[in-house]
């Protein structure tokens, strides 16, 4: 790691973008690209020959001997396969080739990745599809081309062909708005997103000695340290320098990567922290948060750490989220929810958030869908982290603004063509309207939204999708009332008006854990999906299914098999949770404490014999003895209850979500008595004090 680089000297000078396309391509050549990109028209095969020749020719040069088509399965990780430049001659040497047709298109065994019921096991054959919106790059001595991947017979199985689709699709719907408030100088709505990515940073010594960092990513037993996260003494506090020096590396790898890392602290949790990002266009913002995760992990490991990317790696103190901050802007560079200072630009604004309002209560359980993960199970509704309500955070000022025109109290006028609409005597819309709300699932900060729900470890593809497809649907809608209008200017007002009073009940600004909030929710008729197993049943329902059907993300192949997905993971998450906390009981926990216990045993036998009191030794040993007769039944009852999981999924995933789960926490209620109880000498692996506190 060179301290002495400057960071404009090395950004993006691992990717094959403009400024090296320009100088590695003809002027003709990289002008049709552009062209394609622009238009989202084909690349002609020579196009693609040159790029392909220019692309190796420039990984060549910068000591790249492989290339790969790199994609995101529905893994929710990216996935590679790598191959050498290298051709034969015919003489016994080689040259460095690469061509169109190699860069186009790839083809990887598609039959062991997750597909829903897409691919069946000897169906193999997957292909991938070169993604010339995204630049490729070079990492580890391989070019690495971002791609789409998908079936034989067409099906997408990945998580970024849908992407890509939602991003068009609301491009198209916000544009005919757009048009039918008089600008016609747009061309393209664009998608921004920057996600904040939380995790923790842990000695890689003691993540070793403990089966279920190693198997499931999070502390299956641990008993709570003395000390917490109650002094808030570690949130934005000095970094280690262990933890600084690798955040450093993480930061000079993203930046060669073109990544556009910001920020960088200590989150609220002990040794857990937050790397932010400068927001980008969503395909961009998807590519780079999968680098981010495993750039993370690389650099952890170089210096003797362990980055834990799991919602709930300790219990009773913060898990980590992924907050999504989301927006639209056009390509003239205005953001369409930065509130307006002239009543035009309000119209626009008000416009855009009635659509945003309605389409987040209708698809709710939808949105709530994309997080539902056994993992965010445990994060969801403590710790900062939000409740499974899905609500929107307007702020106070707001929140009153919008109360006024669903009451009347605006205006509609016509002055030199511009259409006004507001309130009477309305001042502009302040962008910081409100205090942070950390208990909102989704909270208005300025001129975006930040949804909180996501969970450390997955893929921002599915909310983007969702909140995408939502917003061209309502905005599609709002098209086609105003077009069908005769006067525009009140049916626009109306639109707005009726929209807001139908659809305020999903604005809360208040606590979000309080059971005033839950009972008015209820009384609302929003929904309050705890589990991952009440919310999933929801993701095809109708109402979803036709969704996105009709707005084209999916078809309802494809969007069944992401369900299918859904439901088997969480079975298969749970299901290896619970048998390493049997593994762990039996082959660990259950031995140390007997053998305490008999040494406790020894130890009163030898005072009784010398006739000195044994009451500690006694009575700890009773204790001991007790626990551990509770902690073994209970793990009995768990290994039997992992024999009659029903065949059905979802039959399996309400099982594993009742029962299960309920034996788990039961277990790990008696193992961490017993690590209470236990010398710290016996207990068989490193304690939350001593991973938090090393």
């Amino acid at each position: 790691m060179d301290q002495n680089l400057r960071v404009p000297d090395i950004f993006g000078c691992d990717v094959f973008n403009e400024k090296a396309m320009a100088a590695y391509l003809s002027a003709p050549c990289f002008q049709t690209w552009k062209e394609c990109v622009d238009t989202g028209s084909e690349l002609p095969l020579d196009a693609a020959n040159e790029i392909a020749e220019a692309m190796k020719n420039w990984a060549v040069d910068k000591g790249a001997t492989h290339f790969t088509h790199w994609f995101q399965p529905m893994t929710g990780i990216t996935a590679e396969k790598h191959d050498a430049f290298i051709h034969p001659t015919g003489d016994g040497n080689v040259i460095m080739e690469f061509s169109g047709r190699q860069l186009i298109k790839g083809e990887p065994d598609a039959s062991s990745f997750p597909s829903g019921g897409l691919r069946a096991a000897f169906e193999a054959r997957g292909y991938t599809a070169w993604d010339p919106t995204a630049f490729a790059f070079i990492k580890d001595g391989s070019l690495y081309i971002p791609t789409c991947f998908f079936s034989y017979t067409g099906e997408s199985l990945d998580k970024k062909t849908p992407l890509l689709r939602s991003v068009n699709e609301v491009s198209r719907e916000a544009l005919r708005v757009l048009r039918l408030l008089g600008d016609e100088e747009v061309q393209r709505v664009k998608v921004c997103v920057g996600a904040e990515q939380e995790y923790f940073l842990i000695p890689n010594s003691m993540y070793a000695q403990r089966d279920d960092l190693r198997l499931t990513g999070r502390t299956l037993f641990g008993a709570a340290s003395a000390k917490g996260q109650e002094l808030g003494t570690h949130y934005y506090a000095a970094l280690r320098s262990q933890v600084s020096e690798m955040m450093k590396e993480v930061d000079q790898q993203l930046w060669r990567l073109g990544v556009l890392a910001k920020t960088k602290h200590n989150e609220a949790a002990p040794c857990q922290h937050e790397l932010a990002p400068i927001y980008s266009e969503a395909g961009h913002a998807c590519d780079s948060n999968q680098l981010i995760m495993e750039i993370l992990k690389k650099c952890a490991a170089k210096h003797d750490l362990v980055c834990l990317l799991h919602e709930k790696p300790f219990a009773g103190i913060n898990g980590s989220g992924k907050h999504n901050n989301w927006s639209l802007t056009t390509d003239t560079g205005r953001n369409l929810f930065h509130p307006g200072k002239t009543p035009k630009d309000n119209a626009q604004f008000l416009l855009f958030l009635a659509a945003l309002l309605k389409g987040i209560d209708e698809y709710q359980d939808l949105l709530r869908c994309t997080v539902a993960t056994a993992g965010n199970d445990h994060r969801l509704g403590g710790h900062e982290a939000p409740p499974a309500i899905i609500s929107i955070c307007l702020g106070d000022e707001l929140t009153t603004i919008v109360n006024s025109i669903i009451t009347g109290n605006m205006f509609l006028s016509q002055e030199k063509g511009n259409m006004r609409i507001g309130l009477d005597a309305m001042p502009a819309i302040p962008r910081d309207t409100a205090d942070r709300n950390r208990t909102s699932p989704l909270a208005f900060t300025g001129n975006k939204f930040e949804f909180r729900m996501l969970g450390a470890s997955a893929s921002i593809a599915a909310p983007n999708i969702v909140l995408n497809t939502i917003m061209a649907e309502e905005l599609c809608q709002f098209s086609d009332y105003l077009e069908a209008a005769d006067d525009r200017n009140v049916a626009m007002q109306e639109l707005v008006c009726d929209t807001l009073k139908k659809y305020q009940k999903i604005i809360f600004n208040g606590n979000g854990y309080s059971s005033q909030w839950k009972e008015e929710a209820f009384e609302q008729g929003l929904h309050n999906y705890t589990t991952a197993w009440e919310a999933l049943p929801h993701f095809i329902d109708q109402k979803n299914v036709g969704l996105m059907t009709r707005r084209g993300i999916f078809t309802e192949a494809e969007f069944r098999a992401r369900y299918e997905i859904c439901l088997d993971n969480y079975c298969k998450t749970v299901k290896i949770e619970a048998k390493t906390m049997v593994d762990m009981v039996l082959q660990q926990i259950l031995p140390a404490v007997l053998s305490y216990s008999a040494s406790l045993a020894t130890g009163a036998k030898e005072k009784e014999q010398m006739q000195l009191p044994n009451h500690a030794e006694v009575d700890l040993a009773q204790q001991i003895s007790e626990s551990a007769n509770r902690l073994y039944r209970s793990c009995c009852l768990l290994a039997e209850s992992l024999e009659a999981i029903p065949g059905e999924k979802e039959a399996a995933a309400k099982y594993f979500g009742n029962e299960i789960t309920s034996q788990m926490h039961q277990l790990r209620q008696h193992a961490d008595l017993l690590e209470r109880l236990t010398a710290k000498t016996h207990w068989p692996f490193p304690t939350y004090s001593d991973i938090l506190f090393y």
